[in-house]
């Protein structure tokens, strides 16, 4: 047997010989790729929009605003202020805004250290000023008629600076609890869900992706815990201070890195939320949040002069507006609570229905001797109806009704917002259709009426075609 064997060996020397040549060349290459790729864990993903967007109006609508050309050009800085008779100042705006086409892309680096924890990292970078915008009044930026996609990332609206989006640590802690922590925590990643408008593929507007009386805070530094008590029941709490992308800390925002404010001063939120899902088809989520908020936006006389300071914008959920102490004066922190409910149900294979309600109450306190103190109290709804899988497996097609900012007490103190004590509807369609696994077309149309809650203000029509990238 061994003479055999030498004499195999012997018959086979030159294919050995090569083979071990491709060996050694083999484990070179893997030593040259583990020396120079970029890390074992890391893994990058990245989405891209593109929006195609046009918005116009019946007729000339009523703006609360002082201004409605604001500094910079920027509508994100359009101002609330009282007339002279302690009206909130109204302006017409009468031209249609133009098309406009704008890009957004994320690109996200997920760490894992362990295999079972996850350390987050998300660049964005947009241009997007959704036409929209031009009609709505102050405090009210990015929210009716505007896509979410169709925004700027930092906070040079209109231009392409990458900023850090999102920064966290996620772990478990035994095989139910879940923790994340992180100076950029993404609010949205843990409460108020929907199957039905998740952004990407369902109800994609700023006001139909979510509450629109929830959250004061979009990003925040703080802790976020998951327990998943069973199939049937998780809960999530956290508490979150500002810290938001979007928001200048030379304007009084990002107070939770601000060492002369910090963690745990306005603005800041803390929430809980019970989700029960009674089957794979249905779930339904209770979800109360508390806000201090620091009021940090100008309130300004006709003349532009600051009066006082308020709260609202984009910190001032539940109120969606501005709010001033009823007098153009100023206010200490707003403590305010919301209460919600968020279903979805996939009643057949191929259709599903959700909603949301959603009561917010928030404490006005007058800085001003004299003045009384008060609430305002408002609420907000959703109803939609969607179905999947029509015209192409994967798509889904939804319409949605909703009401983003119903007042119910308190307009008293609202400088913006308000209207003339009208109730503001919305209609949106969308229609999520994948080319393929990793590019998508989602077209939508929303049809806004009793525009900034003026009962007297034409209807106003947004178009728009999102071209969507996954990678």
């Amino acid at each position: 047997d061994l003479e055999t064997l030498q004499r195999l060996v012997q018959e086979f020397q030159a294919e050995l010989t090569a083979l071990g040549a491709r060996v050694d060349n083999l484990e070179g290459r893997v030593a040259f790729l583990e020396d120079h790729q970029f890390s074992t864990t890391t893994k990058l993903n990245g989405l891209v929009f593109m929006n195609l967007t046009g918005a116009f109006a019946d007729d000339d609508v009523r703006v609360e605003t002082i201004n409605l050309d604001p500094p910079f050009g920027d509508l994100a800085l359009r101002q609330a202020g009282r007339t002279a008779t302690g009206r909130p100042a109204v302006r017409v705006k009468t031209d249609d805004p133009e098309i406009t086409f704008s890009n957004l892309a994320w690109l996200t680096l997920n760490t894992s250290f362990t295999g079972r924890d996850s350390l987050v990292t998300q660049l964005a970078a947009g241009n997007g000023e959704s036409p929209a915008n031009d009609f709505a009044s102050a405090g009210l930026f990015n929210s009716f008629g505007t896509p979410f996609t169709d925004q700027t990332a930092g906070i040079n609206n209109g231009v392409n600076d990458v900023i850090i989006r999102e920064l966290f640590y996620s772990f478990p802690v035994g095989d139910k609890l879940q923790v994340v922590v992180g100076p950029r925590v993404n609010w949205y990643r843990y409460f108020d869900a929907n199957a039905f408008t998740f952004f990407l593929t369902g109800a994609g507007s700023f006001n139909s992706i979510g509450s629109t009386l929830t959250n004061t805070i979009d990003r925040g530094s703080g802790a976020i815990a998951v327990w998943n008590f069973n199939q049937k029941f998780k809960l999530a709490v956290g508490y979150l201070g500002e810290n938001t992308e979007f928001l200048p800390g030379e304007f009084g925002f990002n107070t939770a890195s601000n060492p002369s404010k910090g963690l745990f001063s306005p603005t800041n939120t803390a929430s809980a939320e019970l989700t029960f899902s009674p089957t794979d088809k249905i779930n339904v989520r209770l979800i109360y949040n508390y806000s201090n908020i620091d009021p940090n936006v100008p309130i300004f006389d006709e003349n532009g002069n600051i009066t006082g300071f308020g709260v609202g914008g984009a910190t001032g959920e539940p109120i969606y507006g501005v709010a001033d102490d009823g007098f153009g004066g100023s206010i200490s922190n707003a403590i305010a609570h919301s209460f919600g409910i968020n279903f979805d149900w996939l009643i057949t294979r191929g259709i599903g229905v959700f909603g949301r309600y959603t009561y917010g109450i928030t404490n006005i306190d007058p800085k001003t001797p004299g003045r009384d103190d008060g609430q305002i109290e408002a609420q907000s709804l959703q109803l939609g109806v969607a179905f999947r899988d029509l015209g192409k497996e994967g798509a889904l097609f939804s319409l949605s009704y909703l009401i983003p900012f119903s007042v119910l007490d308190g307009r008293n103190f609202l400088v913006a917002g308000g209207g003339d004590g009208g109730v503001q509807y919305e209609f949106e369609a969308a229609y999520f259709y994948p080319v393929t696994n990793n590019i998508a077309l989602v077209p939508s149309f929303y049809l806004i009426g009793n525009p900034n809650n003026f009962s007297d203000n034409p209807n106003i029509y947004v178009g728009n075609l999102r071209a969507q990238f996954s990678f």
